[in-house]
């Protein structure tokens, strides 16, 4: 999970000056001294920890704290709004060109993850702004990048430009953009070749690029996990290009933090989109004051409601709640709800969104196998139509079908009708006490 051990670190820091009626400079001095030493643990550049623990002194033991009924609370508050202005303090949107198409380039050193992200982005462009991409193929040094690319462009049913290894990769993006204009295509995504290091003859064909089509915005695609290697290359690159924006994929596997929490000090660019999963939906767009609520255990309720929203049937959720108020859930409406949860992504990822799930005992290190919820899935799908509706039906002899239709125990099998029929009493009771309560301003508890 992303900003684990740093997350870690930081809120078990924070916790103990959070509920002081006083807070002297002694104990902002220690604060700031154990918040330092995770940052630097998490790679994050010593000359950007320096200046924001500067930062968060300088505020912590001034008036606006001191003078707090609060205090403990606002030295919170201050850490949060410096950890938002590090990490580029708002969203900075996508690029819209006036006289369409508008134009982005991607680039970075090979295996970034740039042809994927390119693919990624495009799909973002589509299901979230309603935008018809055109992807471009100019690394025509490796046929494996134009073959994915085009493979990507498949998956998608998206339209890919490309003209082989043999042409020039200037002259394939100068067509592209004509191709885009005749097409109508609001976005050109030009998939630029990498190198394994940064180099003359890479940084002079992107120059090319660049001065030929006049892109609208330049990303560089950086990788996460190499942490302060992953600073370095965006330096790079911007002093050479000018580069608009990062992309940070494998954010999902960065458990540290320090190339996200570093890269807009360094190159003053902002951090435009994260990926968060080799799924080519799992592209996210950076909000750095969400990001900062999260890694301080706040939680992340605003990008939890998108997720929701995006991937749940509110027509479905209504026909459950009426379902839940006259007791007649079963199995398969507990697999359907199942599955549209599972769409939203790695569920502990989801409970990270939470307020103060990491306070809540147990959920913190709780394991949310994947592997146990498709052992469920496996069993309500072992059950025949009658069982899935009446459980009750289910004797010694169904249990043991089920158990082997399913790959699991009769021990599984009896655990999951145990917590079904538990669930259905709590709901029993909970329509109970809103019949009680009527008019009494008590929401329904499952929706």
């Amino acid at each position: 999970m992303a900003f684990e051990g740093l997350a870690d670190r930081l809120q078990s820091t924070i916790k103990k000056i959070t509920g002081k009626g006083k807070v002297s400079e002694q104990d902002v001095k220690e604060m700031t001294r154990e918040v330092r030493l995770a940052l630097l643990e998490a790679d994050v550049n010593f000359k950007v920890v320096k200046d924001l623990i500067k930062r968060i002194k300088e505020r912590a033991v001034g008036q606006e704290v001191m003078e707090s009924l609060t205090p403990g609370q606002q030295v919170i508050k201050v850490v949060k709004e410096e950890l938002t202005a590090l990490m580029g303090g708002e969203q900075s949107k996508i690029a819209v060109s006036d006289r369409p198409p508008t134009v982005i380039m991607m680039v970075g050193l090979q295996g970034a993850g740039k042809t994927t992200t390119s693919g990624k982005l495009a799909n973002h462009l589509r299901k979230k702004h309603n935008r018809s991409p055109l992807l471009v193929a100019c690394d025509v040094y490796r046929p494996a990048a134009i073959k994915q690319l085009e493979t990507l462009g498949e998956q998608l049913s998206m339209p890919v430009f490309s003209q082989g290894t043999e042409a020039n990769p200037v002259d394939i993006a100068t067509e592209a953009l004509a191709k885009a204009k005749e097409e109508h295509n609001d976005y050109v995504i030009i998939d630029t070749a990498g190198r394994l290091h940064v180099d003359t003859d890479l940084m002079d064909e992107l120059e090319q690029i660049k001065a030929k089509v006049k892109p609208d915005e330049i990303f560089l695609v950086v990788d996460a996990m190499t942490g302060q290697d992953a600073v370095n290359v965006a330096e790079s690159f911007n002093e050479q290009l000018d580069i608009t924006g990062v992309v940070l994929t494998k954010l999902d596997g960065d458990t540290r933090g320090g190339a996200a929490l570093s890269i807009k000090a360094v190159t003053d660019k902002p951090i435009k989109f994260a990926g968060m999963g080799e799924k080519l939906d799992e592209l996210e767009a950076f909000h750095p004051e969400r990001m900062a609520s999260r890694i301080l255990g706040m939680g992340d309720v605003l990008s939890l409601i998108e997720k929701a929203q995006e991937n749940v049937n509110e027509k479905q959720v209504k026909e459950l709640e009426e379902k839940m108020r006259t007791m007649s859930f079963t199995f398969d409406d507990f697999l359907e709800q199942m599955g549209q949860v599972r769409k939203m992504g790695p569920l502990d990822d989801l409970i990270s969104m939470l307020p103060g799930a990491n306070k809540v005992k147990g959920l913190k290190n709780a394991q949310l196998d994947e592997k146990q919820i498709s052992q469920v899935e496996a069993i309500i799908q072992s059950m025949t139509k009658q069982e899935r509706q009446e459980p009750e039906v289910i004797n010694a002899s169904r249990k043991k079908r089920i158990a082997k239709g399913s790959g699991t125990t009769v021990s599984q099998v009896n655990r999951l009708l145990k917590q079904f029929s538990e669930m259905k009493k709590m709901m029993k009771q909970m329509t109970n006490m809103q019949k009680g309560k009527k008019g009494k301003g008590m929401n329904f508890p499952f929706m």
